[in-house]
């Protein structure tokens, strides 16, 4: 049913609802709360600790008139309780001001207490006056445009009375799981009684949205169980041999890396492998261990990058690795008569190794007797690009490789059919990487020690969220890059983005690796693999802007030599949200750690990448559900699969709502 037919919603209001993303009645019921106000908790303001979450019940008095102070703006009002004076203060939301009359309210927010002088921080609201309807757990849901809470409340209520949502999970399974009903479940998730009925719905929606999810990875991806049809003859003494090319000792993590891929090259079934392991800890050694086993048998193996910038850095490290083999390159950027000798070479079998992007993937590249596939950093190849990768030879061994800590609970639905081997250690002699947090009024003092690093030989990476300056509040490249350049114009800075050619690209992250630039200014296109020994300063812009995941990645292009290094996390941010995020950046250098309170804090959705179109988890991220819930669904998808329950019913459900996946990536 089309919102605009519901009853209490006219043209405007249903303008405003597709602000939101809601334009049915289906979508409304599945537009969750974000938190829940307890009408039995409401306190006296004079009795809440610094810092503490609080619903006050007060009268708003006056509200002040908007303050801009640079790209600040600032709302204030005056609040009364009893006796107590106390204010509200809002940053960068100059709406509000419209919203705020004199009258009385419920706010809830953050309380700071500094000498007696008491004010909410970004609190949410609602008007109280002659309305006392509000009792039990009332949810609060996330709004951008002028409709009030009040009025989404009603519209649910109307919408779950139209809407009769039926689950994807076979009944017999339903029953065998205790599972309760969906319909149940959307009533309770909009209007509980209790904590516990909302944990219970939450726990149910999500078991059935991750069972859909599912579903659809494994319709897409099949059954990867198959048999060899390369035989390896290398043997275990040659591959302890190739291993003392490196100039480092194998770490355990990297020795039981190898014998995985190992025993599966020599095993009755080809390999499908994801290696993971956190930043520096070495598995571009145990990749290449594992290309030596099908070269050293006599096969062809493929080493595949996600950037231009990457693979030439690759490509170099091989031919080093590799003096007693012929290695070929493989890029967009390759001129028409490269990449015909190239392609010419690959099919009489002249190259033992290619390396390259994603150039490698066309039709017209043809092996003569490939076998094993790397696929670096494969959070950023889709599925599809992957199993091209694998119709290049027969039954090839797949290694598809992440720096980015996946946690078990996002492995388990997007890695189903791999088997998942993790390096969990590092080189002892990584010297770890010093994190802080630098405010505003620190940045002169951080450039002036910046300066002495780089006049001692240091180098250093400024990173920024986007290229261009669009008039937003984010800092971008070409700005900063500018900015860096007239006030320190004794250090050389170079610039890096996605948007410069794959020449440009190459030539100016060459340029930094020998020290002809000293500073290089960039995007996240530095986030992965960039690997340059001297570089000890890392300084990220508007670093409240990165996911966990993200920074801890930029963080790991520094650190990488003998020499200590720094990372430095700019902000202007005053959430109290933001500064718990960096902090928690701040104590721990554990990649699987941060990757797991991203997803506590991000939502599952978050790890998934733009290609893909419509919502995609996006709609469960104010869900409070437990692991467990993935783990549950995951099991219903199985045992739905083997028995063969409702298998047409779930094929067409779930690739009705996932069918984008086979492009997906992760973020």
């Amino acid at each position: 049913m089309q919102l605009k037919d519901l009853k209490g919603i006219g043209e405007k209001r249903a303008r405003e609802f597709a602000k939101l993303g809601i334009s049915s009645t289906e979508e409304l019921i599945r537009y969750y709360p974000r938190t829940y106000l307890d009408m039995t908790s409401r306190v006296s303001i004079r009795e809440v600790a610094h810092n503490d979450m609080a619903l006050v019940a007060c009268k708003l008095v006056y509200v002040e008139p908007l303050r801009t102070r640079g790209k600040y703006k600032t709302v204030r009002a005056l609040l009364e309780q009893g006796r107590d004076n106390f204010t509200a203060v809002w940053f960068n939301q100059p709406y509000i001001v419209q919203k705020l009359k004199p009258g009385e309210y419920l706010f809830y927010g953050r309380v700071q207490n500094y000498y007696d002088r008491i004010s909410l921080v970004n609190p949410t609201f609602e008007r109280l006056d002659g309305n006392n309807r509000l009792k039990g757990l009332v949810p609060v849901y996330p709004l951008k445009s002028g409709i009030p809470q009040w009025l989404v409340r009603d519209c649910v209520s109307r919408a779950l009375a139209v809407e009769h949502p039926q689950t994807l999970v076979p009944a017999p399974l339903a029953v065998k799981y205790k599972l309760s009903s969906l319909e149940e479940a959307f009533r309770k998730i909009h209007a509980p009684s209790t904590q516990r009925e909302m944990q219970n719905a939450a726990e149910r929606l999500a078991i059935e949205e991750y069972f859909s999810l599912i579903a659809a990875f494994k319709l897409i991806k099949g059954d990867r169980t198959e048999a060899r049809t390369n035989r390896y003859s290398v043997t275990e003494r040659e591959v302890a041999t190739f291993e003392k090319r490196f100039p480092f000792t194998f770490t355990q993590g990297q020795q039981a890396a190898v014998r995985a891929i190992y025993d599966n090259v020599t095993s009755p079934q080809r390999m499908n492998r994801l290696l993971q392991g956190d930043v520096g800890s070495g598995k571009t050694a145990v990749a290449l261990t594992g290309i030596f086993m099908a070269v050293k048998s006599g096969f062809q193996a493929v080493y595949l990058s996600p950037t231009e910038v990457l693979a030439a850095q690759n490509y170099a490290l091989l031919t080093r690795i590799f003096p007693d083999y012929r290695v070929g390159y493989l890029a967009g950027a390759s001129t028409a008569k490269e990449k015909r000798a190239i392609k010419e070479a690959l099919a009489r079998g002249d190259i033992d190794i290619l390396c390259g992007t994603h150039a490698v993937l066309q039709s017209d590249v043809q092996f003569s007797r490939l076998s094993f596939c790397v696929c670096d950093e494969q959070h950023r190849f889709g599925v599809a690009q992957r199993n091209s990768l694998s119709e290049k030879g027969e039954n090839l061994d797949i290694l598809v490789m992440s720096a980015t800590p996946i946690p078990r609970t996002l492995s388990l639905v997007f890695y189903g059919d791999l088997d998942v081997t993790t390096i969990p250690d590092k080189p002892a002699e990584r010297i770890p990487v010093t994190t802080a947090i630098i405010p505003p009024r620190k940045y002169d003092d951080m450039f002036g020690w910046i300066r002495q690093e780089i006049h001692r030989g240091r180098q250093a990476y400024f990173v920024c969220p986007k290229i261009e300056d669009d008039e937003g509040q984010a800092t971008s490249a070409e700005e900063l890059y500018d900015k860096l350049k007239n006030n320190l114009p004794d250090i050389r800075f170079g610039l890096l983005h996605g948007k410069m050619r794959e020449k440009e690209k190459e030539g100016t992250m060459s340029a930094f690796k020998r020290k002809e630039i000293d500073a290089l200014v960039a995007t996240t296109v530095i986030e992965v693999g960039v690997d340059v020994p001297d570089a000890t300063v890392m300084v990220i812009y508007d670093a409240d802007r990165f996911g966990l995941s993200q920074l801890h990645q930029l963080r790991g292009r520094v650190g990488r030599g003998a020499d200590k290094s720094y990372c430095f996390l700019l902000t202007e941010s005053e959430s109290e949200t933001a500064i718990e995020r960096l902090n928690i950046l701040k104590s721990t250098a554990d990649g699987f750690v941060l990757a797991e309170k991203d997803l506590e804090l991000r939502g599952s959705g978050d790890f998934l990448g733009t290609r893909q179109s419509g919502r995609f988890l996006n709609e469960i991220k104010n869900l409070r559900y437990t692991t467990n819930a993935i783990f549950t669904a995951k099991k219903l998808v199985d045992e739905a699969f083997e028995r063969g329950l409702d298998r047409e019913k779930i094929r067409a459900a779930a690739m009705e709502k996932y069918e984008s996946l086979k492009d997906v990536v992760l973020n």
